[in-house]
């Protein structure tokens, strides 16, 4: 089937979703917030061998919290998670999250992060990092419309030689139903096919929403040649790719998980390598319910196939709109 993009080839064309950002220059790193504006049911699916993660086992089906108020993505490397903290306390003051009794909400918030430590930002932040801040801000600012490329938690993120960024994408299916990504990307891998301006996403591009280039022909000599960043610091765990593919459709826990499986082909679409000993990769899925179509076998199979797609494209798109920041270590895709 073709699919075709929501109104804002963003995330937030999935009915019930917002997002924010925060991120300092001078840090080089940042924040992502999407927020639920009703309790969201949600899993993830954790294929990277070096992740960082909050609030992840209870996403399990087989655990009992159902719904969850936000996720989060990082940079910031550990200390990212703290990100976390404050959008608790952003979704406490207005008096979100799981009631326990009268008056006590706990807000819940699944978080991932990345590296980004080794970016030529300023990381001396002295006794107490700011993520917790850049989480608060990040969740004050929630939209349905934001900024994607150099922003939020892909602020520093760097690919195999070029900056990489923050993405999103969406498409809806022919029953209606909307899919969206979001995604911070910061292989270890390449988004590009070799050396060149041609991104291995390009049969799942939407009209131009990444250029347009498609694959060229022939393939470049170098197309598989194994382009990785830090190639000397393989031991240092300093990559990741996150992301979230969310749906309108009604999912249980474990079909929104099966929706974070399947989400995982689009990296691996999108990058080359990826799911490496020294990534953390993971994709959270999210289902708010808002679609009355219903799901039979063959809407599924199109529901899986999009979350791929949109996923890949999420990706390409994250680096097709970096932006140059002084003292960036890596040119962006627009300088190649």
């Amino acid at each position: 089937m073709a699919f075709r993009t929501g109104p804002r080839n963003l995330i937030t064309d999935v009915a019930g979703l917002l997002v924010g950002n925060a991120a300092d220059g001078k840090l080089k790193s940042g924040t992502t917030v999407l927020l639920c504006e009703q309790p969201a049911v949600a899993g993830v699916q954790v294929l990277g061998g070096a992740p960082g993660t909050r609030e992840t086992d209870l996403l399990e089906p087989h655990n009992s919290v159902e719904t969850i108020n936000a996720l989060v993505l990082s940079g910031g490397s550990a200390f990212g998670l703290d990100a976390a903290s404050g959008v608790q306390a952003a979704l406490r003051e207005q008096g979100q999250g799981y009631e326990v009794r009268s008056g006590l909400r706990i807000p819940i918030v699944p978080a991932a992060i990345l590296f980004d430590m080794m970016n030529g930002g300023d990381k001396d932040w002295g006794r107490y990092p700011p993520y917790r801040e850049l989480g608060y801000a990040a969740a004050l600012s929630a939209s349905v419309d934001f900024v994607i490329g150099t922003a939020g938690a892909g602020t520093g993120a760097l690919t195999a030689g070029l900056k990489g960024g923050l993405g999103s994408a969406s498409c809806v299916l022919e029953n209606g139903i909307t899919v969206g990504a979001l995604v911070a990307a910061n292989p270890t891998g390449s988004v590009t096919v070799g050396k060149s301006r041609h991104f291995w996403a390009a049969p799942f591009e939407i009209g131009k929403e990444f250029g347009g280039l498609g694959f060229p022909a022939p393939l470049p000599v170098d197309a598989t040649d194994l382009v990785i960043k830090y190639r000397e610091m393989r031991g240092a765990l300093a990559n990741t790719t996150i992301g979230i593919v969310a749906t309108d459709a009604k999912l249980t826990k474990a079909q929104a998980k099966r929706l974070a499986v399947a989400a995982h082909d689009g990296f691996a679409r999108a990058i080359w390598p990826t799911h490496t000993p020294v990534d953390g990769d993971l994709v959270f899925g999210l289902a708010t319910g808002k679609s009355s179509a219903a799901i039979d076998p063959d809407t599924a199979l199109d529901l899986y196939a999009a979350a791929g797609a949109t996923m890949g494209r999420a990706i390409a798109r994250a680096i097709f709109l970096a932006t140059p920041a002084p003292g960036d270590l890596m040119p962006c895709w627009s300088e190649r």
